[in-house]
């Protein structure tokens, strides 16, 4: 394999691929940052361009700017609150509360490390594992995928900084959104109150209503501060200290593992990924507590794991022709237009394209690395600009970025009206990533589970014979029973403290 990876390298650092590398990761960045645009768009703009261009690459240029657009995504995340992609959404979460604290630069420099290092270990996956892979991912199947989908769903409800009752519920919002539109199976038409919702929901303006116009709402509800915020963007202040950096190693390493396998698999994706590494590192910490409130394990875990995802969604992409997501489709119609037909024989055929590309991602991690770091005291400017300027353009951007994805107004209007209900919810204590996850799993178990009652006869006795599915079903039970046994811990634990308190403060 190292020498394939070898000549792979030889391929990418002819001058002229270089610069289509390092324009892909730039390009990429830049459309992350941009709220609602992502990277689908920027593909499907540049798609004719690779008429002109080899192959090689082509394809270089175009994976440049979808892994790129993970890095991108969690600039708007950290600073404003918003997910320039679905993958960064669970930034926010953490990210966010750290730029609230005057800690911006160290959360960027932490995102951007910990998806790097999380894009070194999908290339390395790639190198030494894809071919297995590629395998373990072929014995997936309906049954599989569902049992997998109820996992994500179980540990969204733990995302959550209060209630899991409260975060199960915002799940279930978000599966009853995920329902509108036309039926995938049927055709017919699940409440649609208006001929524009025939398609269903638009995830951008679930996304940035929720995320971005909710926090303009708050903002613009509260009396402005006098004067700049005293910002710091000495490095000194970007650069982890000793003990922080020593707290991050498992979470990165967890986050990759998790964003590489989810990556492998067909229809999953950087998206599930960062959810699950952030549900699984808020279960693994010791400090659960901290989480929402700018906790950088929080924070490093699901940015490895997008970006590690990202990487590996090439496996299925390339070697068995599947696509992964609609960017993954696109990118499978490039070589299609090139004359290449994606599939096992790919590697055999051109050698130079396959590990070319896989050589492209090292080199782009690192451009993008080495891009990031300087520019973290520019970005971290932005919070200097006052909230009354800011606001109106941040505004204005979602409401460009949203129209953009489907040139609808319809959308437009439903992202603000998002915006007021993520405002309520922040209100009264309800969580708005749960449904964001909710939303776009709840297609993928009905999918799956329709497909496989279909396959077996209504026989729900597949999915605990099946030896991958029955494995997922017991995982499933147990973050059940976890769940329960968790919160009926810290229901005797604050019983405990009230009455402690109630003792210490009786008279005598």
């Amino acid at each position: 394999m190292l020498d394939q990876f070898i000549l792979g390298l030889s391929v990418v650092m002819q001058p002229n691929v270089l610069v289509y590398a390092f324009f892909g990761v730039f390009l990429g960045q830049l459309i992350g940052v941009l709220p609602g645009v992502g990277a689908i768009t920027a593909i499907s703009l540049l798609l004719p361009v690779t008429f002109y261009l080899d192959a090689t690459s082509s394809m270089i240029l175009l994976a440049g700017i979808y892994y790129g657009s993970q890095y991108g995504g969690s600039i708007a995340s950290i600073l404003l609150n918003l997910p320039g992609t679905p993958s960064s959404v669970v930034t926010c979460l953490e990210g966010y509360p750290l730029a609230q604290s005057n800690r911006a630069g160290l959360a960027l420099f932490v995102a951007a490390f910990s998806s790097f290092l999380g894009g070194m270990v999908g290339v390395a996956i790639l190198v030494l594992a894809a071919i297995p892979m590629t395998v373990i991912a072929l014995k997936f199947g309906a049954p599989e995928y569902a049992m997998l989908v109820i996992i994500g769903l179980l540990a969204a409800s733990m995302i959550g900084a209060g209630s899991q009752i409260r975060s199960l519920a915002m799940v279930v919002l978000g599966i009853a959104l995920g329902l509108v539109g036309a039926d995938a199976t049927t055709g017919y038409y699940r409440f649609v109150a208006m001929p524009e919702l025939a398609d269903g929901i638009s995830l951008v303006s679930l996304a940035m209503g929720l995320f971005g116009v909710s926090e303009v709402i708050r903002h613009a509800s509260r009396r402005p501060a006098r004067g700049a915020p005293p910002l710091s963007v000495n490095m000194r202040d970007v650069i982890p200290t000793r003990a922080q950096a020593k707290s991050l190693i498992f979470p990165i390493m967890r986050g990759s593992s998790i964003g590489s396998f989810f990556g492998a698999l067909p229809g999953t994706g950087a998206a599930i990924a960062s959810f699950m590494a952030y549900a699984l590192e808020k279960r693994f910490s010791r400090n659960p507590e901290k989480f929402g409130k700018g906790h950088l394990p929080g924070l490093a875990a699901p940015e490895s794991a997008n970006n590690a995802a990202s990487q590996t969604g090439f496996i299925p992409t390339l070697t068995l022709g599947v696509p992964g997501d609609a960017v993954m489709a696109l990118i499978i119609g490039a070589l299609i237009l090139n004359g290449i037909i994606p599939g096992p024989r790919l590697i055999v055929d051109q050698p130079e394209l396959f590990w070319g590309v896989i050589a492209s991602f090292f080199v782009g991690n690192i451009i993008l690395l080495l891009i990031n770091i300087p520019l973290i005291k520019i970005w971290v400017l932005l919070l200097r600009i006052p909230y009354q300027k800011l606001y109106p353009m941040i505004l204005l951007m979602i409401c460009v970025g949203v129209y953009s994805h489907r040139t609808s107004v319809t959308d437009v209007l439903l992202t603000l009206a998002f915006g007021v209900l993520g405002y309520l919810m922040k209100n009264y204590r309800f969580e708005p990533a749960p449904v964001l996850l909710g939303f776009v799993l709840g297609p993928l178990l009905e999918d799956n589970f329709r497909r496989t009652m279909l396959l077996y006869g209504g026989d729900f006795t597949i999915f605990g014979t099946r030896p991958i599915s029955a494995i997922l079903s017991i995982c499933s039970v147990i973050l059940i029973v976890w769940a329960i046994w968790s919160g009926l811990s810290q229901r005797r634990k604050t019983a405990r403290d009230t009455m402690k308190r109630n003792t210490l403060t009786s008279p005598r």
